[in-house]
């Protein structure tokens, strides 16, 4: 790539390799970002629209497509996260990463339904193994699903002792659509009780409305101002090269 022109290059053994080979010093990108971003100070606020790509964006803003990579110079976020996804790239992502099925309940979980073991739909005769409890938010995760489990139905386990454990199962949905948090007027984390459940104040966020929050924040990202981009592209370049 033509971005990494200006890296110095050094030698470098990678893993149980003997031999060491000459590869582009990307350490320096870290260290001159300060000194690149210090060295213009116009900048425009730009959002992101669905679907669109770094060197489109680039090509809008300046008439070509050689500076997208100075978006991520000049934005953490795309950086540590990636460019944002397109919506519908979103909803596969959630249901490619979130994989799991979730029983909500309103029986206190403390003491039973552990990890590893067996439940029972006592109506629907499905069966499921646990794999993850949140207690805050009183969720059972299941896998290995047999048949399909109602709401409203008696689920039953059986503990290390060989006693009988029930709950009453409130809902049940896949792990992206069922709750990763509840949020306030003000839109902060707040705490319910599993036994009572959320009430009408808050407001559930599921894990795939977490996903959909955190790629629109990435779509809002500071560029470079087009009258100072060749300027910005010069001061990296040679910022690399010293």
């Amino acid at each position: 790539m033509t971005y990494f022109r200006d890296f110095p290059r050094v030698l470098y053994t990678f893993g149980n390799e003997e031999t060491a080979d000459a590869f582009e010093n990307i350490a320096l990108y870290a260290d001159t970002i300060d000194q690149v971003r210090d060295a213009v100070g116009l900048y425009e606020d730009y959002y992101i629209q669905n679907g669109e790509r770094p060197d489109q964006v680039s090509f809008k803003l300046y008439e070509s497509t050689n500076f997208h990579w100075t978006f991520f110079l000049m934005n953490p976020e795309l950086r540590e996260c990636g460019w944002p996804l397109s919506n519908s790239r979103v909803d596969d992502k959630a249901k490619h990463d979130y994989t799991s099925t979730v029983m909500t309940t309103r029986t206190r979980l403390s003491d039973k339904f552990k990890v590893g073991r067996e439940v029972h739909g006592l109506t629907s005769g499905a069966s499921a193994l646990i794999e993850h409890r949140e207690l805050q938010l009183g969720q059972v995760w299941i896998s290995n699903i047999s048949g399909t489990f109602l709401a409203g139905e008696t689920v039953t386990s059986t503990n290390a002792e060989g006693i009988t454990e029930n709950i009453i199962l409130h809902s049940i949905a896949p792990q992206y659509n069922s709750a990763h948090h509840y949020e306030d007027a003000d839109k902060q984390y707040a705490d319910i009780d599993p036994e009572v459940g959320p009430g009408a104040q808050l407001t559930e966020i599921t894990w795939l409305d977490r996903l959909v929050a955190k790629n629109e924040e990435l779509r809002k990202i500071r560029v470079v101002d087009n009258k100072s981009i060749i300027e910005i592209a010069q001061t990296f370049r040679e910022a690399i090269r010293d």
